[in-house]
């Protein structure tokens, strides 16, 4: 969290992001490290997976976590807007822990997510823990999107024959290399080219391996790469490098 946090505020000072140029289905797509992927052709931003009000969920049943996640992922995602002035924004779902987590947003912080929005077509794609969309927030409530040759929804479907041209998150893709002697674990965007699996986006959202059996059938692994997000850039590594 503290190394995104850091890196939004370098971007906002100009920082030169140091992301990775991909295709998915025919469309040109940009990996940010921050966890973002920008469509320069669409002028479209894509993020997965916010989780937003996740502590506030927690402490609902409970359970008390520190209660900072939805500002600190709010200011990413400020950054991010700022630095490509997208035309559009999609948010792939599980956009808020629960199912009230946009009613119950606090003020200010909705007043956030408005600012962003302004002047700008916001979709959120609803989720498997936010399946009912929105309260009082801007953009409009979708099950899924088609936009050319691409779809984007929540959950990936099953049959390669259904994803051609899919980005989707809910499985918060992760993987791990060896650099310098260690063992390095992060999230990643995975595509083979033909489909897109989403990073969390989340500060408080954990990752579950590229190798993993939920994630296993859904790429063509001669073809997949995972774009790891690193503490300044993104590191494109094949699959077949890949530990695990």
């Amino acid at each position: 969290m503290l190394s995104r946090l850091a890196l939004s505020e370098r971007f906002s000072t100009g920082f030169e992001c140091l992301g990775s140029e991909i295709d998915v289905n025919g469309v040109a797509a940009w990996c940010d490290p921050l966890g973002g992927l920008f469509l320069p052709d669409l002028s479209l931003l894509v993020v997965s997976d916010l989780h937003l009000e996740k502590g506030a969920a927690f402490a609902r049943r409970g359970r008390l976590l520190p209660p900072y996640d939805t500002i600190a992922t709010l200011k990413i995602l400020a950054s991010l807007v700022a630095r490509y002035d997208p035309k559009i924004v999609v948010s792939l779902g599980d956009n808020f822990h629960d199912r009230v987590g946009s009613e119950f947003l606090p003020l200010p912080l909705r007043e956030i997510i408005k600012e962003m929005a302004a002047g700008r077509e916001w979709i959120w794609i609803n989720g498997n823990h936010d399946p009912d969309g929105t309260v009082d927030l801007p953009g409009s409530s979708v099950d899924e999107m088609f936009f050319g040759n691409l779809v984007f929804r929540h959950e990936p479907k099953a049959r390669a024959a259904d994803a051609i041209g899919e980005i989707a998150g809910h499985l918060h893709p992760a993987a791990t290399v060896r650099r310098r002697e260690k063992t390095v674990r992060r999230p990643c965007f995975a595509t083979d080219g033909a489909r897109l699996l989403m990073p969390a986006f989340g500060v408080m959202s954990g990752g579950l391996d590229l190798r993993h059996k939920a994630i296993a059938g859904l790429f063509d692994r001669n073809a997949l790469v995972a774009h790891l997000l690193g503490r300044d850039r993104i590191y494109a590594v094949r699959f077949s490098n890949l530990l695990g």
